[in-house]
């Protein structure tokens, strides 16, 4: 499936259908390097998480418990780079990020830079409904998660071979400077992911309208492969990796974090359907092709306006990806 598919996913009989759509990273294809088993394990998982977030709304659940859910099943997925098989920054750790804001009331909850929560979707909803504070980093988040009884784990929890062997080689190639997308001179034997994890921009992501109309949004990652101890990129930034209003959009991003941050990209979509009276699709086109490309910044993103349209562009050769309406069958993707 096109994004120009995917942006024709909605008619007007469908408007204000419950609907669920999520990503799980975007970057480069290697078509020639994957199986069709590999394939077909993405997709299928893909699927799963999505009718997994599909029910949620279909039993009348709300937009906010859909993404949450949904998240933290990509979280809990070794194939997607958040939660449990996240990447390696350049000191051998962990350092996972994540964000979720609920559209009917503005309130939204973040941690970064954890390596003991299991789920840290989970724990930025729990920012989110219980802490006059939005954001969390650190130890202070994980002491926070605590409190709030969260699961923790062991750092060796997050660990996978492959990951492992993807921070060997980013370091092998540039001196330990190479981040998870900048690979095109890598020699290396193909990885059997459909988007090579060289040029992979690992995050995962959710949103979703329910029943009531109202949106929400989330986003979680482990970041980038060899990045230092303590970077943070877009996935816990409200208005960059994550934002959701009921009187405009939800939008979960994935890509080069520093440029979605710098121009604050999920919120100029929104701020473009508001002020400037654009369509969702137009207004993503905008951001996605015509403001990142130009500063370098390359991904995509998955958005539901208050109308119940559905987009999910993307600038890079593919995006995991995939949503669904109440009542029909899910729909996955992962090439252009």
């Amino acid at each position: 499936m096109s994004s120009s598919t995917d942006n024709s996913a909605s008619s007007v009989s469908d408007k204000k259908r419950p609907v669920i759509a999520i990503h799980g990273g975007a970057g480069a294809i290697t078509r020639a390097a994957m199986s069709r088993e590999k394939e077909q394990h993405y997709l299928a998982e893909l699927e799963r998480i999505v009718a997994s977030g599909q029910a949620i709304l279909a039993a009348g659940g709300s937009a906010l418990d859909a993404v949450t859910e949904a998240v933290r099943l990509l979280e809990e997925c070794p194939l997607f780079n958040a939660g449990k098989g996240a990447v390696f920054t350049h000191q051998g750790t962990h350092e996972l990020d994540a964000c979720i804001m609920d559209g009917r009331t503005l309130d939204a909850g973040a941690i970064s830079c954890v390596n003991h929560i299991r789920n840290p979707i989970l724990t930025a909803r729990k920012v989110l409904e219980n802490s006059p504070h939005v954001m969390f980093t650190g130890a202070g988040a994980e002491a926070f998660a605590r409190e709030h009884g969260q699961e923790m784990v062991a750092p060796e929890f997050f660990y996978t071979q492959e990951r492992f062997e993807q921070l060997q080689r980013a370091i092998a190639a540039d001196g330990g400077v190479m981040l998870d997308h900048d690979g095109a001179s890598l020699n290396v034997q193909p990885s059997g992911d459909p988007i090579d994890p060289e040029h992979k921009f690992g995050t995962v992501g959710a949103v979703a309208m329910d029943a009531q109309g109202n949106l929400a949004a989330a986003t979680s990652t482990g970041g980038m492969t060899n990045k230092q101890a303590g970077r943070v990129g877009d996935s816990p930034i409200i208005g960059a990796g994550c934002y959701a209003s009921n009187s405009t959009v939800a939008i979960s991003s994935t890509g080069t974090g520093e440029v979605f941050m710098r121009t604050v990209a999920a919120y100029d979509v929104a701020a473009l359907i508001e002020y400037a009276g654009l369509t969702l699709e137009e207004a993503t086109h905008k951001v996605v092709q015509e403001k990142l490309l130009p500063m370098g910044g390359s991904g995509g993103m998955i958005a539901i306006d208050r109308f119940g349209n559905v987009v999910l562009p993307f600038n890079s050769e593919g995006m995991y990806r995939g949503f669904a309406r109440v009542g029909d069958a899910p729909v996955v993707s992962i090439y252009r």
